[in-house]
């Protein structure tokens, strides 16, 4: 029985809890909904959580409301994507609850949890049902009720987390599109993973750390690091390859200790992660396709990445001949009205430079900045006023974030893409106030229609459309609208949903994966098809998405 818990159990509580998410990423990131490559809730979490982590660890304390103030803090900062963010407000709010004391009884215990609760659904302006939020006041109203009944916070914890996996196999009856894809809230699974390693720490156990876990640079980062390699020759193998297996049924009995050492056999700079239920691999090859086929052994295939070293390398050593080091001067530029806009692609950034930007930050979709990134920008700035771009949904609340806690007066324009950053700042005046600036940058979202064409992660079927891995998505705003193994037929798509008779512009930016004859095949398409919508073209040079589209 555990009846007082204070400072040292606190941390080792939140010590297992990010182990345990961090274990469980993976499969967090699984049940994604749409299967675009995107910045994944687990990895944002496992991101935010860690932050938490490290502030603890390097701030102990006996007392846990001071404890409390540490981890809330490390949270704060390291929020990454809508869910890290909301992680982070739900134990803003239960660390609140304990800052006047030294230890808590299990009914305190239960306090907080309900505390988080209505902190994070104070900070979301609407708050969705079948998500973390639901799963979270479930299992908040199961401890105030467990709390009247019990003194042991073991036996109040175990209640908790039976609550908020009932609530959590409920999502989908609560939000539809769950249902259609056949997945639970994937953040309120991370939510749960993290209250699994609370437990563990009541009961005196710890979570396994026997697998090492890749971090987000590890697998997700666009270059690799060359600068140890001399000659491109040098690399002995080629190909960074990376799989994702879950395991099934009738196929291949899986032993970790037989897995690694088949798999070393085909390159180096293995890494190995499982759990009960997936295997993840990272290793250099020059043979992806027989690596594949080993882990197709196992289950299912259900993420892929490959990656061409050589070429990367080639391509860092010519940016650095072309342009030197590096341009991070200009990141910390002193100015009185700091302009920063959240950018993926050189083409992209120099169009937000040319308009008015004055910071860019590296992130999108497949890498969400942290609260901190945006905050360190604004404090080296000097700035007396800042304007925040976010240009990705899932970067808004993080800039919101940051915004709230930095000394300048600044503002957040709700951008949610590319092409609404650009409207917005077109609209940009340097001369005018923050408030005037802020209302005439919001109201010219109104007149942008958003698309995108990006490839498929996996298999699935959502909004009525069937997709495949590896095809061709195209998206208006974040709905999926088309989708095609022909890149060309997939564009076509997405314009003709677009365009409507008022249409007058439409604006295409090129990515660093689009076909050349695709694109020149667009550019003869529009002109005969519909000869009075103006194309304006624009090399952005950005990953992931292969073109971006907007429609005036």
């Amino acid at each position: 029985m555990v009846s007082k818990i204070d400072g040292k159990l606190f941390a080792e509580m939140i010590i297992q809890g990010a182990q345990n998410l961090s274990n469980h990423a993976d499969l967090v990131d699984s049940l994604n909904v749409y299967p675009v490559p995107d910045g994944d809730t687990g990895t944002n979490m496992n991101l935010t959580m860690t932050s938490g982590r490290e502030a603890v660890e390097n701030n102990l304390s006996q007392q846990i409301g001071e404890l409390g103030k540490t981890f809330s803090k490390g949270l704060l900062m390291g929020a990454r994507g809508n869910s890290g963010v909301i992680l982070s407000q739900l134990f803003r709010g239960f660390s609140k609850n304990l800052e006047a004391y030294e230890t808590i009884n299990a009914k305190q215990f239960a306090e907080s949890f309900k505390a988080g609760v209505d902190t994070a659904y104070k900070a979301i302006m609407k708050p969705v049902e079948g998500t973390i939020l639901t799963v979270a006041r479930d299992a908040a109203d199961a401890a105030i009720r467990k709390a009247e009944e019990t003194e042991d916070c073991i036996e109040l914890m175990t209640y908790i987390l039976e609550e908020a996996e009932i609530s959590l196999e409920n999502t989908p009856n609560l939000l539809p599109v769950l249902k259609e894809v056949g997945v639970v809230d994937s953040a309120g699974k991370g939510l749960a993973v993290v209250y699994a390693g609370f437990l563990k720490a009541l009961k005196g156990e710890t979570v396994s750390t026997q697998t090492p876990k890749l971090n987000k640079d590890s697998l997700v980062n666009e270059e690799h690091d060359f600068h140890g390699v001399i000659n491109t020759e040098d690399i002995v193998y080629g190909y960074c390859t990376e799989m994702m297996v879950r395991f099934g049924k009738n196929k291949k009995t899986f032993d970790e200790q037989d897995f690694r050492e088949d798999m070393s056999q085909f390159g180096d700079s293995l890494l190995v992660i499982n759990d009960e239920e997936i295997v993840k691999v990272h290793v250099h090859t020059e043979k992806p396709g027989e690596v594949f086929n080993y882990g197709q052994q196992y289950g299912e295939l259900i993420k892929l990445k490959v990656e061409n070293m050589r070429e990367q390398h080639r391509e860092v050593v010519k940016k650095e001949h072309d342009s030197g080091k590096n341009n991070s001067t200009e990141e910390t530029q002193t100015v009185d009205t700091a302009v920063i806009a959240i950018s993926m692609g050189d083409g992209i950034s120099d169009i937000f430079k040319s308009m008015g930007a004055t910071h860019m930050i590296s992130g999108g979709q497949t890498m969400n900045p942290s609260t901190e990134d945006i905050v360190k920008i604004i404090e080296q700035s000097q700035c007396k006023r800042a304007i925040i771009l976010p240009n990705n949904k899932n970067i808004l609340m993080a800039s919101e974030q940051a915004a709230d806690i930095v000394d300048a007066d600044a503002i957040v324009i709700p951008t949610k893409s590319i092409p609404q950053g650009i409207a917005a700042l077109f609209n940009y005046d340097e001369t005018d106030s923050l408030e005037s600036n802020k209302s005439r940058m919001v109201e010219s979202l109104e007149a942008v229609c958003s698309g995108s064409v990006t490839y498929a992660v996996r298999d699935t079927k959502i909004d009525g459309v069937e997709i495949k891995k590896d095809a061709y998505m195209g998206l208006i705003e974040d709905k999926i609208v088309t989708s095609n193994d022909d890149q060309f037929a997939t564009v076509k798509g997405l314009i003709e949903a677009m365009i409507n008779e008022d249409s007058e512009i439409i604006t295409m930016i090129v990515g660093m994966d689009a076909d050349e004859t695709v694109t020149s095949n667009i550019e003869d398409w529009m002109e005969t098809t519909y000869p009075d919508v103006e194309l304006e073209q624009h090399n952005g040079q950005q990953p992931v998405y292969q073109y971006l589209f907007s429609v005036e």
